[in-house]
């Protein structure tokens, strides 16, 4: 074995890399060939017209044509932007392959890369599971709790191994990952080793997000992001026998014959935003690297859901930022009780592109907390080290399994109001709506987080951001960087940046040299 590799199109690798890319695209390349038996086509017909019900729409049903894909294929990837439906989606794919087992059952994984993701996919499955019309043993066989992916594989301690891999596969029939745009090629390589062969693997993200902090761009490759691929006749007959609707529509030509392109789906219809609002024109206009229009919609005085500060000086930056934060936070700040006062700081974030520098995480949380000690809100004491206070924001940065804090999530300090006394407590959501309550001594790394990296926020949501871009170019300020910060917002996005760097960030699309892609589509 030689430790570098250099392949035929001068692309030189560590051999571990080569590897974890030649097995991947192997790997995905045998499950997309692998075909799927023993379907009741006739109930799989009653139960996707129970679960997708006609609406006379002339529109395709992507969420629909998801489901159908997930169905017919032991390889799918689910994609699409912000509130298009995708977590919503595998509650509904589950349900139509649990009934398609009937009395036999099936083991069911459900994973996402950080803790935050796994808890917000088990929120959003837990929500959607009251709305399916199916029996309640079908939505019993749903499962409530989701892994990590580092959990779902076991990994063994003080080694790079995991305990379910080629030769061990993980005991399932069915996989289903979620924020895959997270997930580096070494981990999708050894997640996707551990997966058998013949159970189904979903792969749910969004293509157009950021890619992982490690390396490799996995999911944008995959789904050879920027091209939009058709389905071959033989899915579209099917198709039509299933629901007896054409998948004959737009730029998407039919493909010559089956393959990886029919096992894509891009769900394009956002229930968050409407078709005209600014924030959805916004996000398009950015995936698109169009800066005049982006600009153009910026500057729209018409709609209060988009704003665009361009910075000027330091001065006036901490002086306007200043006032964001007393907005933004002393609500919270007011409030005793902590799954309110949670529910209240999770509304507004500030999110950065850097962690340091005078535009960056570490410099506006201190301005953070020099504000509201200004405006009576919080308490300092200087004397402190670590500085505890009431109040104090805090973002988990490393995984403790067993006290099931990981890495994302965010918790508020406070005392207990039914403990009697100021003793400090660091309370975070728990997965059944509950608050779990922590002595600060206890927490694993963790960090103040008035404000937070793009990178930090994925698989979050917040009715208002402050997306704060430094003054100068930094290789990090990419076209995905700025489109993955602004869908992090609801309701209101406000982008402080100066008119060249927002141009220079939305013209530059992250590049990642990797024979993956080409592995796959060439």
């Amino acid at each position: 074995m030689r430790p570098l590799i250099l392949d035929t199109r001068n692309r030189l690798y560590l051999y571990r890399y080569w590897e974890y890319e030649n097995n991947l695209s192997q790997l995905i390349k045998k499950r997309v060939d692998q075909g799927v038996v023993d379907l009741n086509m006739q109930l799989l017909k009653q139960s996707i017209r129970r679960h997708f019900p006609e609406d006379h729409h002339p529109a395709v049903d992507w969420q629909k044509v998801a489901a159908v894909t997930a169905v017919l294929k032991k390889f799918c990837i689910i994609t699409g932007g912000p509130g298009t439906g995708k977590t919503f989606t595998i509650a509904k794919i589950l349900v139509l392959l649990l009934e398609q087992a009937s009395e036999a059952g099936l083991e069911i994984r459900l994973a996402a890369p950080t803790g935050k993701a796994a808890s917000r996919l088990q929120e959003s499955i837990k929500k959607a599971i009251g709305s399916l019309d199916c029996s309640d043993e079908i939505k019993q066989a749903i499962p409530a709790e989701v892994y990590t992916i580092h959990r779902l594989l076991r990994p063994i301690p003080d080694s790079p191994y995991f305990r379910y891999n080629f030769e061990n596969p993980i005991p399932a029939d069915i996989v289903v990952v979620d924020e895959a745009s997270m997930v580096d090629l070494a981990m999708m390589s050894k997640l996707v080793e551990a997966v058998p062969l013949s159970a189904r693997l979903v792969l749910i993200g969004d293509k157009d997000q950021l890619a992982s902090v490690e390396a490799g761009s996995v999911l944008g490759d995959i789904c050879d992001r920027n091209h939009l691929h058709g389905f071959s006749d033989g899915f579209r007959s099917t198709f039509w026998e299933l629901t007896h609707e054409n998948l004959n529509f737009g730029s998407q030509t039919c493909a010559p014959k089956p393959g990886l392109q029919e096992c894509i789906v891009v769900l394009q219809k956002s229930r968050r935003f409407a078709a005209d609002s600014g924030i959805g024109a916004l996000g398009q206009s950015v995936n698109c690297g169009d800066t005049e229009k982006t600009i153009a919609l910026l500057k729209n005085a018409n709609d209060p859901s988009v704003v665009w500060y361009e910075i000027g000086s330091a001065t006036d930056f901490y002086y306007r930022l200043a006032k964001e934060i007393n907005d933004g936070y002393s609500e919270y700040l007011k409030i005793k009780d902590p799954p309110l006062a949670l529910a209240h700081f999770n509304r507004f974030k500030i999110l950065c592109a850097l962690k340091i520098g005078s535009f960056g995480v570490d410099a506006i949380n201190k301005l953070a907390e020099k504000v509201l000690f200004q405006h009576n809100l919080i308490q300092l004491d200087p004397k402190s080290d670590p500085v505890w206070y009431r109040g104090r924001p805090i973002l988990i940065t490393n995984n403790d399994y067993n006290l099931g804090l990981f890495n994302g999530d965010i918790g508020i300090t406070m005392p207990d109001p039914s403990a009697g006394n100021n003793d400090l407590f660091v309370f975070f959501p728990g997965n059944a709506g509950e608050t779990r309550r922590f002595a600060p001594y206890r927490l694993p790394e963790h960090e103040t987080v008035y404000a937070m990296t793009v990178h930090k926020s994925q698989g979050s949501e917040f009715d208002k951001v402050v997306l704060v871009l430094p003054d100068r170019d930094y290789p990090v300020l990419t076209r995905e960087l700025v489109y993955t910060g602004l869908t992090r917002t609801r309701k209101k996005i406000s982008i402080w940046a100066t008119r060249s760097i927002l141009a220079c960030a939305i013209s530059r699309p992250i590049i990642r040299t990797s024979g993956l892609r080409e592995a796959l589509w060439g």
